[in-house]
């Protein structure tokens, strides 16, 4: 069971593993980013390979940036080390580290495209039943069951939106039925 995912990516890439460790949330997994804040008295290497130790699934953001970060390649090689499931998210154009590159990437030129299937892939392996809902009207923070994924790929397909309602003001809220971000 999946609990637990390890984000890695280049300190110029913050902006894509916000968004995913915010997916990943919404979607009930905790996620771990390689640049988060870093405690006094740990280490980096020492948080990082703690937290690479903890998780169950290692997730690795391949962009130009990231491809030739030594910080990635050497995350990736203890990841390896330790047998951890990588599920790489590739942007088209840029060149998987030798170490994954037998692994079948998720290429991406929209991220969005790239969270939807790391979801529908997550879901395939584990057991997510839960989707946390941040109204935009109320900001109350709700929970509710989540989307079954035949609607998830309908709606994505259709280019439509997931409909749901704010159990605390009552209003409409339409989600991105790639990110489960309230808004779309």
């Amino acid at each position: 069971m999946i609990a637990q995912v390890y984000i890695s990516h280049d300190p110029q890439d913050e902006h894509l593993a916000r968004e995913l460790s915010a997916l990943l949330w919404r979607v009930g997994l905790l996620s771990i980013r390689s640049m988060n804040r870093e405690p006094e008295a740990i280490s980096r290497s020492e948080r990082v390979t703690y937290a690479i130790r903890n998780s169950e699934c290692f997730v690795p953001i391949v962009t130009a940036n990231g491809s030739v970060s030594r910080t990635i390649c050497q995350e990736i090689g203890y990841a390896r080390g330790l047998e951890r499931l990588i599920i790489p998210l590739q942007e088209e154009g840029a060149e998987l580290p030798f170490l994954i590159s037998h692994l079948r990437p998720v290429t991406f030129s929209e991220f969005e495209e790239a969270e939807a299937i790391l979801v529908r892939v997550l879901r395939d392996l584990t057991r997510l039943e839960w989707l946390k809902v941040v109204c935009p009207a109320c900001s109350e923070e709700m929970t509710q069951y989540l989307t079954p994924q035949q609607e998830v790929d309908s709606a994505i397909l259709h280019g439509s939106t997931l409909e749901t309602i704010c159990t605390y003001c009552e209003r409409n809220i339409s989600l991105d039925p790639r990110t489960f971000r309230p808004g779309a």
